[in-house]
């Protein structure tokens, strides 16, 4: 009988010592993500009944908080609405927190390990805690262009200081109006929630980072940056047939234009964007050559910043059709509007790829400054020479090919026009992306859908052109 006791006050000492164990581990270890957890419901109410910190572009809130008189304390308030929502995501208490919002709850509650001093000096004083402010690398003139640009169309634009990684404009539409999920009251946020999901246009949908698409010819970049990796030059004579029945098939691959011959240099094929040309170089190269290329840019992983992002993807295991297809930009390839500015990001940065974030400095409610970024590199996706090889073949693409609309009077520009079949009968999608070396920027510029006519849509006719002015904002 006593030897059963003792082994049942064994079992029961072990089971203290996991629980107690837990619950240190907890403390210690799970506190943050516990507080930061969106569906925890005591926290919840206590984040509501303080005053959360802004979200600033400059010295303008695009999120801020107002004292309130209803349920809770404190009411967040977004003064630019649908054109910032992309950046602030929204903060509501049915339906949690989204892009700013949630990757910076810490600091904007005030809970993060860097405002432990003003907690404690708070606690100390008496007052209730506040959340610290975040400034933004948004540049709000780089902001409305690329709004303006968009008014109209579904798509999104990503604008980035290549040298440092800063996002200086991100913009989605159509968008949505994050007032009307946060708001106080909860039926009201239910209904708005209903009516958002219910839309056909994708409102809540953020093209710029939570969304893939076919890349078209702008993958073309990737394509010729494995090729001059790998020994090729921008004057090296590459097959550009006219039609090239695709391997294994009985499907051709087209150009939408004449390629100049049967052979032309790699810089003339990106010029004039020759499909036949780059997708027998993509095979020529191999898969692996060029997934290994991708995946330098930054496809196969999110950006792991404090931006909300999810991975662009090249496709495995290809056929020499598929590889074809996938080396123009087609098939199974798949992008973010930020990866294909990352792209042209290491391509500006003579070959370094540098970190995308948002968030710029963080101050604690005294104002004191608790953090500020400091740029770092993500990769090396090229050498330098071959950075500056495929810069100045982009020169020649905006110069002489199909990126004229993207010319600024006394500025270099590089660039590559896209345009993405997606099914048959629809528009396809139109693309540019560009760079620039004054100011240091490089964009991308995604239209989805648009009103012009499906014969007229093409990246130079309609991305270039907001491109050139979202880089003109910022002179």
């Amino acid at each position: 009988m006593n030897k059963q006791i003792r082994a049942v006050s064994l079992l029961a000492g072990l089971m203290f010592l996991a629980l107690m164990a837990n619950l240190t581990g907890s403390a210690l270890f799970r506190q943050a993500g516990l507080n930061n957890d969106p569906r925890n419901v005591r926290v919840r109410d206590a984040e509501f009944s303080q005053n959360r910190g802004n979200i600033l572009v400059g010295s303008m809130p695009i999120a801020t908080t107002t004292s309130s008189s209803g349920k809770f304390a404190y009411q967040r308030v977004y003064p630019s609405g649908p054109e910032y929502a992309p950046i602030t995501g929204y903060y509501s208490y049915y339906y949690g927190r989204t892009m700013l919002e949630q990757t910076q709850n810490a600091q904007l509650t005030g809970t993060s390990d860097a405002q432990w001093l003003s907690r404690i000096t708070g606690t100390l004083s008496g007052h209730k805690p506040e959340g610290g402010s975040i400034t933004t690398t948004i540049n709000a003139k780089a902001q409305d262009a690329a709004w303006d640009g968009l008014k109209g169309k579904k798509g999104a634009v990503v604008a980035m200081d290549y040298t440092t990684g800063a996002i200086l404009a991100m913009a989605s539409s159509p968008s949505y109006d994050p007032n009307a999920l946060a708001s106080h009251h909860l039926d009201d946020t239910t209904q708005a929630w209903k009516d958002l999901v219910a839309d056909k246009s994708s409102p809540l949908s953020n093209r710029a980072t939570r969304e893939i698409y076919a890349p078209g010819s702008t993958f073309k970049l990737v394509t010729a940056a494995a090729a001059l990796q790998n020994g090729y030059n921008p004057n090296t004579k590459i097959d550009s047939p006219e039609d090239w029945i695709l391997p294994g098939t009985r499907t051709p691959l087209t150009n939408d234009s004449n390629c100049g011959g049967s052979q032309i240099t790699l810089n003339h094929a990106l010029e004039i964007s020759c499909n036949t040309a780059f997708g027998k170089l993509g095979v020529t190269l191999g898969q692996d050559k060029v997934r290994d290329q991708a995946e330098r840019f930054g496809f196969g992983k999110s950006v792991g910043s404090d931006i909300s992002s999810v991975a662009s993807k090249f496709p495995q295991n290809l056929t020499d059709a598929e590889l074809a297809q996938s080396s123009i930009g087609q098939f199974d390839v798949a992008a973010t509007p930020l990866q294909m500015a990352m792209v042209t990001a290491g391509i500006a940065n003579d070959g370094k790829l540098m970190t995308p974030y948002l968030t710029a400095q963080v101050r604690a409610s005294n104002l004191q400054v608790v953090s500020e970024h400091r740029p770092k590199q993500m990769s090396q996706p090229m050498t330098k020479q071959s950075a500056e090889q495929l810069k100045s073949m982009m020169v020649s693409v905006v110069n002489n090919g199909t990126g004229k609309r993207a010319r600024i009077s006394g500025v270099t520009v590089g660039g590559k026009t896209g345009t993405a079949q997606t099914l048959k009968g629809k528009a396809p999608y139109a693309w540019f992306v560009g760079w620039t070396d004054n100011p240091h920027v490089a964009v991308a510029v995604f239209i989805q859908s648009s009103d012009t006519d499906i014969n007229e849509v093409s990246g130079g006719r309609l991305a270039a052109p907001i491109a050139k002015d979202v880089i003109e904002a910022m002179r």
